[in-house]
């Protein structure tokens, strides 16, 4: 398949909207049933298709029943894919086009959204590596391997299929999913209405690449069909909130759920030698991931250093999302208002430092930006300290040794500026912390090849034991 077909499954249509057919086991396939996505002002820019139970029913059998490329095929199949991704027209968008259109869409600003699309090419590249540093040292990667003479762990995978309920208030976790593919599934995905371009681009291209019409799918779907994409698949993975976490908690579905990520000064750190690494682990990718930092904790009066992050993040100015200048996230405005209706209902008897009255600032063209918050708590295991929202929103708390560990807990990461090697093991040994940055070390800091909230391939494969003559 060449590299002119990756443009074929999504076109301009007559009335100028971007056309984006679901991507089945027989190719682009356009339903009957459509939906209209728009940007962030409520202006039309593309159409979805929609597909009913049964085709995802027939699609899921199809992937099922399919194949997975050989290894080496797999691995230089993706590297084409990041290619094919940065430098084809697809859905008759260029590259810059198509990141244009995410950001304004979406509300994540330009800049983030470029920096995460170089996140998805640089896993493409690397997914070899970040899949298989799960693998246990023990284990080998083929049963062909000359340790299984003698007797070896083998790792393999645990099913074929992988179902992945996309997130779309960012491009960058369709990096993660990749690395099933890598492993040798074959990947079902249900997009995000409300950004469903960045895995109709991803996907366009790696079938472009080499990879199968019935190994890859993209299945757009309304609510009672997507149950069935997760039902059909033999491991999944879905994002969303605290009652998405519960609801697949020890299934065969991974959640990804908040972040609620943490940064900590403990006592004989003097804070302003971190202030720059503090507000941008707030303030960067438009404080709408989930590693972005909502909650410090302070040894000593909070208020000072509150004042401070509220003093440089209240200079960041309002832009649209496709403004190249822009830093903050963008949303209709009556998304927007609900988010400051709940802050501020929530913040109520707390100090606030930044947006006590307010965080949404109107465009005038139907969106408003989410302007940053700082509010000061009185303990640090206070009920906010657990709030989490997609914009730069910061609770700023007391902290001493004798809170213990108890108000770190439940951190996707934790950033402490410490060498207190007590605190350091208890903080490591703590099962709900999944990620310890020591030192002045950003909260969104990631590469390939180092877990996100573990290794996917922890989830997606196991190891047997083979021994042959």
């Amino acid at each position: 398949m060449g590299a002119g077909s990756a443009g074929s499954t999504g076109s301009a249509g007559s009335d100028g909207l971007i056309t984006l057919d679901a991507l089945g086991p027989a190719g682009s396939f356009r339903a009957r049933k459509r939906m209209t996505v728009t940007d962030v002002t409520g202006a039309p820019v593309a159409e979805l298709s929609l597909v009913p139970k049964l085709f995802v029913t027939r699609a899921m059998d199809a992937l099922r029943k399919a194949g997975s490329l050989p290894a080496e095929e797999r691995t230089a199949a993706l590297a084409r894919a990041g290619k094919i991704f940065a430098e084809e027209t697809i859905d008759g968008l260029s590259f810059a086009e198509y990141e244009h259109t995410v950001a304004r869409v979406s509300g994540v600003p330009i800049g983030v959204v470029q920096a995460a699309t170089a996140a998805i090419i640089e896993a493409t590249e690397q997914s070899r590596l970040a899949a298989y540093q799960a693998r246990p040292t023990g284990a080998v990667d083929d049963w062909r391997a000359g340790e299984t003479r003698t007797g070896s762990a083998v790792w393999t995978r645990r099913g074929d299929v992988f179902a992945v309920h996309a997130a779309g208030n960012h491009p960058g976790p369709h990096s993660l999913w990749v690395e099933a593919l890598a492993l040798g599934y074959r990947v079902a995905v249900r997009p995000s209405r409300r950004e469903p371009f960045t895995p109709h681009r991803l996907i366009s291209a790696l079938r472009a690449a080499g990879f199968g019409n019935d190994q890859v799918v993209l299945l757009p779907t309304d609510y009672e069909a997507a149950d069935e994409i997760l039902r059909s698949a033999d491991y999944g993975l879905v994002y969303g909130g605290d009652d998405v976490v519960r609801k697949y908690a020890g299934t065969n579905v991974l959640p990804q759920g908040p972040g609620r990520s943490k940064m900590l000064v403990p006592a004989g750190v003097d804070w302003r030698d971190h202030l720059d690494t503090i507000v941008d682990s707030i303030s960067h990718q438009g404080g709408v991931a989930c590693i972005n930092a909502t909650t410090v904790l302070v040894d000593g009066d909070p208020a000072p250093l509150a004042q401070a992050i509220a003093e440089r993040l209240a200079t960041i100015p309002s832009l649209p999302p496709q403004d190249p200048k822009a830093v903050l996230a963008v949303q209709p405005v009556e998304g927007a208002r609900a988010i400051e209706k709940f802050l501020l209902a929530k913040a109520a008897g707390t100090t606030a430092h930044l947006g006590g009255d307010g965080i949404v600032e109107e465009l005038g063209d139907g969106s408003a930006v989410l302007r940053p918050a700082v509010h000061q708590l009185e303990r640090p295991d206070a009920e906010q300290a657990g709030i989490e929202l997609p914009f730069p929103c910061v609770w700023v708390a007391p902290w001493s040794p004798a809170d213990g560990i108890g108000p770190l807990r439940n951190s996707l990461v934790l950033t402490a500026f410490t060498e207190d090697e007590a605190l350091i093991d208890a903080l490591l040994q703590e099962p709900t912390i999944s990620n310890v940055y020591l030192g002045d070390h950003p909260t969104y800091w990631i590469r390939p090849g180092v877990p996100h909230d573990g290794y996917l391939g922890e989830f997606l494969m196991r190891t047997k034991t083979v021994i042959r003559d």
